[in-house]
């Protein structure tokens, strides 16, 4: 029997590496598309129609496999008179979504107490429908400012990258900034949406005079930006509800960064708002979010470009 000469086969090893190490470099998979939902002002969903409130919580509980909803904020004016019978309608629309899809809430001026036509930060009955108690069990959930729900941040991930989203409450106070500022400053590794009822303009300017207007001790819009929201270089977008119709402008903050801010608002619509919602999907290929506003009670878009378009944004991953 002859003996088999295993000489040749470094020879081949060392081809087959070589060939190997000649082909381009294979890029990394682009991470999955994901969609953040908006739900504006359902004051009068809560008032006149709870049936359009419930049909945008199972339309995001319906979708949030196939759009891979990772998300949903509510932009404050949960109710319009605050009474028991509108929160108890909230409240049933929001458990479509518990234990679905992660979402915050935050109040705004609707959701507070009133007395002798003087509007209060009174949020008792906000935080007896929506306290951080609710949330417990949600390991998305991050946590409150104090002992209420008014001031509140949740995490979620989408695309491969971090976020956070941080809610403040209506007009929110110095206090309510400083927490803000200091939850920021410990997700540096976060990508930040800040949420708050009142900020942009349907003009496309900063609110300025919601403090005065509403005799509360408190941050405008303006405020917000120049106290907070430029300073943080991770905060990248802001969303608002308040002011009915819709807006945009973004800004760079103090790091160079662009900070998309958008209001929405449908309220002053038929039916309460006729559903109207906006989704925001992250496309990390593409480096682009394509905002779009639809309404599951009438089922189709509305392609306008003032209410559907296309942000850019760096989705690219933070190299260490």
């Amino acid at each position: 029997m002859k003996s088999i000469s295993l000489r040749p086969l470094p020879l081949l090893i060392l081809a087959a590496l070589l060939l190997v190490w000649s082909q381009p470099a294979i890029a990394d998979k682009p991470a999955a598309p994901f969609t953040v939902a908006l739900v504006p002002d359902t004051q009068f969903y809560s008032l006149k129609y709870p049936e359009r409130f419930e049909a945008q919580m199972h339309w995001i509980k319906q979708r949030a496999k196939e759009d891979n909803i990772r998300f949903a904020i509510h932009l404050g004016d949960i109710v319009h008179n605050n009474t028991v019978k509108e929160w108890e309608a909230a409240d049933k629309a929001y458990k479509i979504l518990d234990g679905a899809v992660p979402y915050s809430v935050v109040p705004g001026n609707h959701d507070m107490a009133n007395v002798e036509q003087q509007l209060t930060r009174d949020t008792s009955r906000y935080n007896k429908y929506f306290p951080p108690s609710r949330y417990k069990e949600r390991p998305w959930y991050g946590g409150h400012l104090g002992k209420t729900n008014d001031n509140n941040y949740c995490l979620f991930e989408g695309g491969g990258m971090k976020f956070m989203v941080v809610s403040l409450e209506f007009v929110p106070t110095d206090e309510a900034l400083k927490w803000a500022g200091e939850v920021i400053a410990k997700h540096k590794d976060r990508r930040v949406i800040v949420a708050t009822h009142c900020y942009l303009l349907s003009n496309n300017q900063r609110d300025k005079s919601s403090a005065q207007s509403y005799r509360l001790k408190g941050n405008t819009g303006e405020q917000m930006w120049q106290k907070l929201i430029r300073k943080h270089e991770n905060i990248h977008m802001v969303v608002s509800g308040h002011i009915i119709g819709v807006g945009l402008r973004s800004d760079k903050n103090d790091a160079g960064r662009p900070v998309h801010q958008i209001l929405t608002d449908y309220q002053g619509l038929a039916n309460g708002g006729d559903g109207w919602l906006r989704t925001m999907r992250f496309v990390p290929a593409e480096n682009k979010i394509y905002v779009k506003a639809y309404s599951p009670t009438l089922k189709k878009h509305n392609d306008d470009p003032k209410h559907s378009y296309v942000l850019e944004y760096d989705m690219a991953p933070v190299r260490k």
